[in-house]
């Protein structure tokens, strides 16, 4: 109610303009006076023809005065005739009149639509109670009907944006049932893809082992009778054979990076499964003479094959692309974070607790602007000749991220080393993530 209120009383005050109607000017100039103090515009009619007249043109009066006895036409006469006229039946008349022309008579009035009647010799008091009466509820009325449009007007709008808002929902019903269709139809692809990768990369391991067969073959029994010129082709076709064979062997690790590889879930010491992986590449790490500094890692409920195979691709990667006579230097440690000071994750719950592990190493680096392309499936920045490798590495890495609700970003820049952070949902440790699931 309060609220309607203030509504009510936003709305501009009217301007009130009050009609008085008489054949004598004194009695015309006495109501003009009692009026005066008042904030009312007068207008002046000394006959009914005039009132009409000047009705014609206006028809925004808040009150009319009129006398009962005019020559020509009375007061009730020009009451029927102003009520006639639609646009003037919301003005009241309040009837002047000297005699006393009892109720049947008052009726007349009433039934000609006045509202009130003041008797002459006109009490000042009286006349200015009764007028304001009248303006106030001209004034009520007119802020009420003007609420009324606003209230119309928002209807509409609400209306309005009901309406839109039925039809947004309505598209966007339609659009998630689409993502639906298409996140179904994109996982039914993308199983079909590995598995055609599997298929074809197991089916090609056979004939390329008999050309490697092969080839060793005539290599030790064919040397000479071959020359310098089939010795070379030899050689060639013998590496472009081995080349093909880890490129099979990389394409079945991507396609099986996607399934549990018959593994369970287990509560994994990370520190315990590096230590395995830096065993597996004694020889490696021997060559290069590289120096590892291990901080402490957490402790991840997850599918232990998979995460040797991540960090055993970082870990390769950090030694090939060491620099020439500098003895790499790899860093691996972790930290614990909020979401909120997480800005490289765009997913990242504000209040959530992560786990950052970075695998930082002093080779040769990269430029950043090729930051997010390394994870793409064989994209290399170095040619064959220059650093061997099929670019599946850390799109197997990536891969197996992405099913623990993770990231993996890297930051680099040109001899300056590379930088890889994995974040991982600290709920890693407690449960198996919905998306492995799944």
């Amino acid at each position: 109610m309060e609220f309607f209120e203030e509504e009510i009383a936003a709305v501009p005050k009217p301007v009130n303009k009050i009609l008085v109607v008489d054949d004598r000017e004194d009695n015309l100039f006495s109501i003009e006076t009692i009026l005066d103090k008042e904030d009312y515009i007068i207008t002046k009619a000394n006959s009914g023809r005039a009132a009409l007249k000047i009705l014609l043109k206006e028809h925004d009066f808040t009150l009319i005065l009129m006398d009962v006895q005019m020559p020509d036409l009375n007061g009730f006469e020009t009451a029927t005739l102003i009520y006639e006229r639609d646009k003037l039946k919301h003005i009241p008349i309040i009837f002047i009149t000297a005699n006393d022309h009892g109720e049947e008579n008052m009726f007349k009035g009433y039934q000609m639509g006045g509202v009130d009647y003041i008797y002459k010799p006109i009490n000042p008091d009286l006349l200015r109670a009764k007028v304001s009466v009248y303006v106030e509820l001209y004034n009520k009325n007119h802020q009420l009907m003007a609420q009324e449009q606003k209230l119309i007007a928002a209807n509409k709008n609400l209306e309005r944006e009901i309406l839109e808002r039925i039809n947004s929902e309505e598209k966007v019903n339609r659009l998630n049932k689409q993502l639906m269709e298409n996140i179904n139809q994109l996982k039914v692809t993308n199983e079909e893809l590995e598995r055609f990768a599997y298929v074809a990369s197991h089916d090609l391991q056979e004939p390329l082992r008999k050309i490697i067969i092969f080839g060793d073959r005539l290599v030790a029994k064919f040397r000479d009778p071959l020359g310098d010129e089939g010795q070379g082709l030899l050689e060639r076709m013998m590496k472009a054979s081995n080349r093909m064979q880890l490129l099979i062997k990389n394409l079945l690790a991507f396609s099986r990076s996607a399934t549990n590889n018959n593994d369970s879930y287990q509560e994994t010491p990370l520190n315990a499964l590096l230590d395995g992986v830096l065993s597996d590449l004694e020889i490696q790490i021997e060559q290069k003479q590289a120096v590892f500094h291990i901080g402490e890692l957490p402790t991840l409920y997850i599918i232990p094959g998979q995460f040797r195979q991540l960090f055993q691709n970082l870990v390769i990667n950090a030694l090939k692309f060491s620099k020439e006579d500098v003895p790499p230097e790899i860093n691996i440690y972790s930290e614990k974070v909020k979401g909120m000071y997480l800005n490289d994750v765009p997913n990242a719950v504000m209040d959530q607790d992560y786990h950052r592990i970075i695998v930082k190493d002093n080779g040769i680096g990269f430029d950043q602007q090729y930051a997010e392309q390394i994870f793409t499936v064989f994209k290399r920045l170095h040619s064959f000749d220059e650093y061997e490798g099929t670019g599946i590495g850390l799109s197997i890495c990536k891969k197996i991220i992405d099913q623990y609700n993770g990231s993996i970003s890297a930051q680099s820049a040109i001899n300056e080393g590379a930088t890889f952070v994995i974040t991982l949902p600290a709920a890693v440790t407690e449960k198996v993530p919905q998306a492995v699931q799944e």
